[in-house]
């Protein structure tokens, strides 16, 4: 019976986890990302990755540019840091407006 006292403090660490996953991402898009495409990700020297400019575009078109270099471009290739389910992620939310930097 004690053990079903621990499972909640077990959980936690989890929860928490995910949470920071999702802000480092959130982190990586609007400072790394945003080095190029812009700051509030409006375009640099690479394209907007706004709502409106990736409104055509599927999440499944998105997340493989996340991860693999687009040939012909001086985009890096991120699958050494990004897992498929980031890379989902992070086009998922691109396509919805994506979320500031909490400071």
């Amino acid at each position: 019976m004690r053990g079903l006292y621990l499972l909640p403090m077990l959980l936690l660490p989890a929860v928490a986890s995910h949470a920071d996953d999702r802000a480092a991402l959130v982190r990586l898009v609007r400072q790394d990302c945003g080095s190029c495409h812009g700051m509030t990700l409006n375009g640099g020297l690479g394209t907007p990755l706004t709502v409106q400019a990736l409104s055509e575009k599927p999440v499944e078109g998105l997340a493989a540019t996340n991860t693999l270099r687009p040939a012909g471009h001086a985009m890096p290739a991120w699958k050494s840091m990004l897992s498929e389910a980031d890379a989902q992620w992070i086009a998922a939310h691109l396509l919805e407006g994506f979320p500031e930097e909490r400071r």
